[in-house]
């Protein structure tokens, strides 16, 4: 398990304590409507490219990595949180880039120009995210 630290370059500085991040991004709850449809956006969240959801309208979503139905029940908000943000802290190895951090140590090579320096996702739509995968139980 991971001791208390800060994730160095991750936007804001979060603090991870156990796997997970427990304090939320925003002072604005997540919302898990707003979240799903992040997750189903292929030119936003870019979820489904590596992972199967529970969304019907979306055809040929990835096999890559872990299915989300059930995310809810397997994890907690903090550690969903993590997973999100930075997957990479738990497992330097993880295909899953990193969407709420902005340097190059997250697996953001090659970057366009315009990206540079910013993270895939603000703290807002992770939140969003982590509301609607802890809605999957």
């Amino acid at each position: 398990m991971i001791a208390a630290l800060a994730l160095s370059g991750l936007v804001g500085g979060l603090a991870i304590v156990g796997d997970g991040i427990p304090q939320p991004l925003t002072a604005t709850p997540g919302d898990a409507a707003r979240g799903r449809a992040i997750v189903a956006d292929r030119q936003v969240g870019l979820c489904l490219l590596c992972h199967q959801a529970p969304i019907a309208e979306v055809r040929q979503q990835g096999t890559l990595a872990t299915d989300l139905a059930g995310a809810g029940t397997r994890w907690t908000a903090a550690q969903l949180r993590l997973r999100v943000a930075d997957a990479r802290a738990l497992n330097p190895d993880s295909l899953m880039p990193a969407f709420h951090r902005a340097d190059g140590g997250a697996g953001l090579n090659r970057v366009g120009r315009a990206w540079q320096g910013k993270p895939i996702l603000d703290a807002q739509q992770v939140e969003d995210v982590v509301a609607w995968l802890a809605t999957l139980k």
